[in-house]
Order: structure tokens, then sequence, then C-alpha cells
């Protein structure tokens, strides 16, 4: 019988989407909800399974990884695109890779909830509320402010049409920007540094990676308005995390947005959590009740493709 490890179910709710005992004549699953210390952990974890369901980034699928779990024969993602899969690895050891669709509204969604709650102070009037306070800030208004776009693509693209919609000035750089798709959504091009400090909301929407990684560092921060805000709902490197640290400590900017981080989970002691101008969520840009609908039944079904040498959805 299949041995098949679900990763990094953090809720424990993939018993929720798909029905796990249904499956137990034909494969033994055995559901992680934790997530690993370390890659020595993974390994002795994972050493017999010969499938593997993973969500996002969450357990990076590294060569290391790969060249040692020895009975590994399938790897099945959340989504179509996961840069923490070594694919090569997987290519040499003849691991097939498959992946999942994925509804893209709701980080686009969640940006819009962060961007409003740093404009009306969410954070602290909420914490305040619960404390017996009323009315102890003062936000500000989101129509004639302007909207920096790190990226507009799939999800930049759904942000700006929301700004557009609050009356919002939209600016847009990135290392291949498609000025159609500015001129589509009537949206400002302009260059990297006359993003940053002009913008009154900066928001990310770029891939993870080499490129980006530390787009954003104290130089950008420093140029940035000091009643400006930066939104992160990418990836956690793109943004040098420690230069934000020290800019939201000297309030060199207003507050950030955060649902991504350079460690996930982010580390109970991480000075980020202690910072009143910093509006944290865990990573939740894509977890919603109908993605992980798509992403558990969409990996059973890669999975039983696979199983029947007739693999759907592959990443090579």
């Amino acid at each position: 019988m299949l041995k098949v490890a679900i990763l990094d179910d953090y809720q424990n709710v993939s018993q929720q989407f798909v029905d796990i005992e249904k499956l137990s004549g034909k494969y033994e699953i055995k559901i992680f909800s934790e997530p690993f210390a370390d890659e020595a952990q993974v390994l002795e974890q994972l050493a017999d399974f010969e499938a593997l369901l993973i969500m996002r980034e969450r357990t990076p699928m590294t060569k290391n990884v790969i060249d040692n779990l020895t009975k590994l024969k399938f790897i099945i993602t959340s989504g179509l695109r996961n840069k923490s899969i070594d694919l090569e690895a997987a290519k040499k050891r003849k691991i097939i890779v498959c992946g999942t669709e994925i509804n893209i509204n709701p980080t686009p969604e969640l940006t819009w909830a962060l961007i409003l709650g740093l404009a009306r102070n969410f954070k602290e009037e909420i914490d305040n509320m619960y404390q017996g306070y009323w009315q102890t800030t003062v936000g500000v208004e989101l129509k004639g402010k302007i909207l920096g776009l790190i990226g507009l693509g799939r999800v930049g693209s759904q942000v700006a049409r929301i700004g557009k919609a609050f009356g919002m000035q939209v600016m847009a750089w990135s290392e291949n920007l498609d000025l159609n798709k500015c001129k589509e959504l009537e949206v400002l091009p302009c260059s990297k540094d006359d993003l940053i400090s002009n913008s009154d909301f900066l928001s990310i929407h770029v891939q993870g990676g080499e490129r980006y990684k530390d787009c954003i560092t104290l130089k950008e921060l420093d140029k940035m308005k000091k009643t400006a805000f930066l939104i992160n709902t990418s990836r956690g490197p793109i943004v040098n995390e420690d230069d934000l640290i020290i800019a939201l400590s000297t309030n060199e900017i207003a507050g950030a947005g955060l649902d991504v981080y350079e460690k996930e989970p982010l580390p109970e002691n991480n000075k980020l959590r202690f910072l009143s101008n910093a509006l944290l969520t865990p990573h939740i840009g894509y977890v919603t009740a109908e993605n992980y609908s798509i992403f558990y039944n969409q990996m059973i079904e890669a999975l039983e493709a696979c199983v029947n040498g007739k693999p759907i959805r592959v990443i090579d």
C-alpha cells in the first residue's frame, strides 16, 4: 500500500475537505499538522513515504531532502508554482511533481484588509476597545492617496482595480512591467525610486526567489514618506526583515501590514510581534475554504493519476 504524507496541515483541516477514510483501502495516509523543526527532522519523519502532499512552501523540498528520501516517487503541491521544490533534483531522481489550481482573489482581498487596517489603526483601536477605551487614534482616508505596486501581475492587477475604485492614484514598477497592462488599468508606470518615494501605501506583488530578494532594504525604507505604509502579502525575503524592524522601531515609516516573513511560522520572540505599528497575519493570503477545497481534492486527484501512470498538472 502506497505510503502518503500530508504535510503542514497547520489547522488540522484536510479531513474536512477530503474523506481520508475512504482512501484507506488504497493508501496509508499520515497527516503532519506541526511544522518540522529542521531538515534533519524532515528526513527522519518522512523516510518511509512514497508520496508527499505539500502545502505551498511550508516545508522546502531541497536537493538534500529529495536526494535522501530514497522511497519518494511523487510530490504533489498546492498551486502550480512552488519555488521551494528543487525541480532539477526531482527530475534526476525521476520523481513526478504535480500541482493544483488556485484562486488568486483571496490574496488581493487580504491585501486590502491590511491596507484598511493600517489606514484606520485597527490594531490599536480594536485592542483599546477591549480595554474599555474609545476613539484613541485619527485615521487617514484612501481617496486621493498614492498606491504604489511592486508587481502588476494577476494579484497586483486586482489590487490596482480596487485602489482605483477607492479613488486612489495607482503607480507600478517591476523589472518586467507590462506597459499595456498599465494602460489598460490606468496605472502610471514609474521607476523603483519614484514608486518608493511617492507612495502613501506601497504593496508588494512579485514572485519570491533571488530576483527580488532584499528588494526593500533600509536604503529604500529611508526614501519612503514618514507617513507611508508598507504591505507585503507576497514572500517574506523580498523585504529585509531586520531593516524593516529598524524602520518601524524608529518611525522611519508609519507602519507595515505583513502576511509573510523571513522564517515561517514567525518565531514567538520575533521583534515584529512587539511593534505597535506592525499589523501582522500568519500567512493566510491563500488560506480560504474555497482554496483548501481545490487544493486537497486536486492533490488526491493528481495522486490517483500518478499511481495510474497518467500524471496531470505536471510541474517541470
